[in-house]
């Protein structure tokens, strides 16, 4: 049987910089040095391939047309290759997984987003293990078919559904964590695979990439004090089409009148509301208490227990869709990828 072969495309991010001596800030370098720290790689059981963007970015510089970039490379080499891993700046990492997901449809391959925290040429670094086993995920097969057919993330020995994923630490090596939903494998001695939280197998179609995303969107988060003056001119910025509103515990926000009057007309004009918790797990349940009965009642929709990274950019792909407004409630409220329960 040919060996499986595996597109490894560096975006950028830690796990490609150096230290500049003289500022002793992370700087990009040549993509192709990368490798020459990894002769680990050669162990694996699969043939690689290696491409990187032009102009490596930092991640911080990521938006809706390194997306569509990715998912370009992805659609061009799909058929060429049995499994992709994509090389990406930890800190919007979870903003990317989340958005390829939606772009990416009728995926019947992985895709395996990782990063690391310290470069590739420190002596510490998380870099080899995270690459070395994002590259094995990438190429596992099972009766003939992809282990994993979705878009993850590794990191720190786990693999987790990548729309599914926030980041939690700027300084801890295990950077990621799936609040929500449970991580798909686990690394140790062995490769442990749950099957069972993985994605339905579905009957085989051809990949299509949707690559139109709406950016006129922002993401709100309430905090004690917020008031009518800020919160207006927050929803009234034009063009506005959507907002992300990050509430407390289980969906709740202020009851005062002016508050809910605010919300109620931005709906009535057509701005769509999501409402998800900004808690570190959970979910929204709008109704539960009384401080989030009338958001219900005016129409705001339910995140459930989606992350504001997935929110935000299934928000930005249903209105790149031209979804009709009267469906995008429902829409927004389905599990398109496994984003939400």
């Amino acid at each position: 049987m040919p060996k499986p072969r595996i597109l490894l495309l560096y975006t950028g991010g830690t796990i490609g910089m150096v230290k500049n001596f003289e500022t002793g800030a992370l700087k990009v370098f040549n993509f192709k040095k990368l490798l020459q720290n990894i002769p680990e790689l050669k162990q694996l059981d699969c043939d690689i391939e290696t491409l990187s963007f032009e102009m490596p970015i930092d991640s911080s510089d990521m938006d809706t047309l390194q997306w569509a970039k990715m998912a370009t490379i992805i659609n061009d080499n799909y058929d060429g290759f049995d499994g992709f891993v994509i090389l990406h700046g930890s800190d919007t990492m979870a903003y990317s997984a989340s958005a390829l997901s939606f772009m990416l449809q009728n995926l019947n391959k992985p895709v395996v987003f990782t990063g690391s925290q310290l470069p590739i040429g420190d002596l510490r670094t998380d870099a080899k293990e995270n690459l070395i086993t994002a590259i094995q995920i990438a190429s596992l097969t099972q009766d003939g078919q992809p282990a994993v057919r979705e878009v993850s993330l590794y990191f720190e020995y786990k693999l987790y559904r990548g729309n599914r994923t926030t980041k939690i630490s700027a300084e801890h090596f295990n950077a990621f964590t799936s609040p929500n939903y449970p991580a798909l494998a686990e690394s140790g001695v062995h490769l442990k695979f749950h099957k069972e939280y993985f994605l339905p197998a579905t009957q085989y179609k051809p990949l299509q990439v949707s690559f139109d995303f709406d950016d006129n969107v922002a993401i709100v988060k309430m905090f004690p004090g917020i008031n009518a003056k800020v919160l207006s001119a927050l929803l009234n910025v034009p063009n506005l089409k959507g907002i992300v509103l990050e509430t407390y515990g289980a969906g709740n926000a202020p009851s005062g009148d002016w508050f809910i009057g605010i919300l109620q007309k931005a709906i009535e004009r057509g701005l769509h509301v999501v409402n998800v918790t900004q808690c570190w797990g959970g979910r929204v349940n709008m109704g539960q208490y009384e401080t989030s009965t009338m958001l219900k009642k005016i129409g705001v929709i339910s995140g459930a227990d989606i992350t504001t990274e997935a929110a935000i950019t299934k928000m930005m792909y249903l209105l790149g869709q031209n979804v009709p407004h009267s469906n995008f409630k429902e829409l927004f409220e389905t599990s398109l990828c496994g984003e939400l329960s």
